[in-house]
């Protein structure tokens, strides 16, 4: 977390999964709308406790903060989230 000591890092390539590819995607069409920027994504992150931090991987907390910053920004709101997922719950995905 910002600011804090952190372990090695491991600089290796590796294969995105789709979910992850799709976050990605997801970050730079918002922001290339105006609906979050980088900072607020950063800022988002960092209000996340220690242990869910460390227990996210990295596109984890990215959709973490992206959601939170719609949500604050008025883009969606908590019910149609709601109503998202129980839908997609409805339908099998996860």
């Amino acid at each position: 977390m910002g600011g804090l000591p952190a372990g090695k890092v491991e600089a290796n390539e590796h294969d995105y999964a789709l979910w992850e590819k799709r976050v990605d995607a997801l970050m730079v069409l918002l922001s290339k709308k105006g609906h979050l920027t980088v900072d607020e994504l950063r800022r988002n992150i960092e209000t996340l406790g220690a242990d869910a931090y460390d227990k996210m991987s990295y596109y984890e907390r990215w959709i973490y903060s992206i959601t939170q910053t719609l949500i604050q920004r008025g883009v969606i709101t908590i019910d149609e989230l709601g109503s998202a997922i129980a839908q997609a719950q409805a339908h099998g995905e996860r």
